[in-house]
């Protein structure tokens, strides 16, 4: 699928999802906008070496262009400075918009709200939440300006998503409601965006072998296989390839509207769209998650909970 004529913007691409999006867009030959806060000089308070620098190379060598730009979305003045940088540079267009800011891992804490430290919680939605309401408060004018695109909002598990219990609790409250909003955004942003022509989905990839869970296992991804001992669901991962090739699949669908307002996920959009992960396998989570992982969900948390 060629997407030579895309201006897109990843805004939280320095690593994870947002990287393989980023770089499976390139590969399909778009221009790419790659935001984050580290960057060769300066990491973020995660501090992790992966760089926005980086995944723009990556962009570039997979036939695209990389264009990486430091960018803290909580910032509505730096957010509005990205904006008009491509609104310039690309003559005002911009056909997708992914937006991918989490960086809350370190924020979660796997309690009830009663057990929770209120400010923590509060910064995680200030860091998953607003950030994308910010950065889709300045970039959507664009899409609307030219009469059509996407938005796509990252997030974990469909609306049914990781199911703890039927109302689909994913184990911590303000996990759960930063994934639930996402999903909603996604949503609401459809509905105001179907008079211009532009799509907005939400979607989820499964278990994700980014490079914080491939140092969590002490694997490399040409050895990820070794960790499977550990954890077997880890057999079910996907790469941050395989989330790309859905952006690249959805981004190229000439009907995407009929899409806008849902909610998906890598595993039903590969049998749909025929496209697979890097090793040729089409990871379905969704299936694995319902007949392995639920019955021992609540488990698996109180372990996380104890940890």
């Amino acid at each position: 699928m060629t997407l030579t004529d895309t201006v897109a913007l990843v805004a939280g691409a320095t690593r994870g999802a947002g990287r393989g999006i980023a770089v499976a867009l390139g590969e399909a030959g778009a221009t790419v906008y790659v935001t984050g806060r580290s960057t060769a000089t300066q990491r973020s308070d995660l501090d992790r070496p992966e760089t926005i620098e980086q995944t723009a190379a990556l962009v570039d060598a997979g036939g695209g262009r990389g264009i990486a730009v430091r960018c803290d979305h909580s910032d509505p003045a730096q957010v509005r400075s990205l904006v008009e940088r491509i609104d310039a540079e690309q003559s005002g267009q911009l056909d997708l918009l992914v937006n991918d800011v989490w960086g809350g891992d370190p924020l979660v804490r796997w309690r009830p709200l009663w057990n929770q430290d209120l400010d923590n919680g509060l910064r995680l939605l200030r860091q998953a939440v607003d950030t994308h309401i910010i950065t889709s408060h300045y970039a959507l004018p664009l899409l609307v300006r030219r009469g059509q695109g996407l938005v796509v909002e990252i997030t974990d598990g469909d609306e049914q998503g990781n199911a703890l219990f039927p109302d689909g609790y994913r184990g911590d409250f303000f996990y759960d409601l930063v994934k639930k909003t996402v999903i909603q955004l996604a949503k609401t942003q459809a509905a105001e965006l179907r008079p211009h022509h532009v799509a907005a989905v939400a979607l989820s990839p499964g278990f994700l072998r980014s490079e914080a869970m491939l140092e969590h296992f002490g694997v490399t991804e040409d050895t990820w296989r070794d960790a499977v001992a550990q954890d077997p669901d880890f057999a079910v991962s996907e790469t941050p390839t395989y989330i790309g090739r859905a952006v690249v699949a959805l981004a190229g669908d000439p009907g995407i509207l009929r899409r806008t307002g849902g909610s998906l996920t890598t595993w039903d959009l590969a049998k749909e769209y025929g496209f697979t992960d890097v090793d040729g396998t089409q990871p379905d989570w969704g299936a694995h998650f319902r007949t392995h992982v639920l019955p021992h969900l609540w488990t698996i948390i109180e372990q996380q909970r104890t940890a």
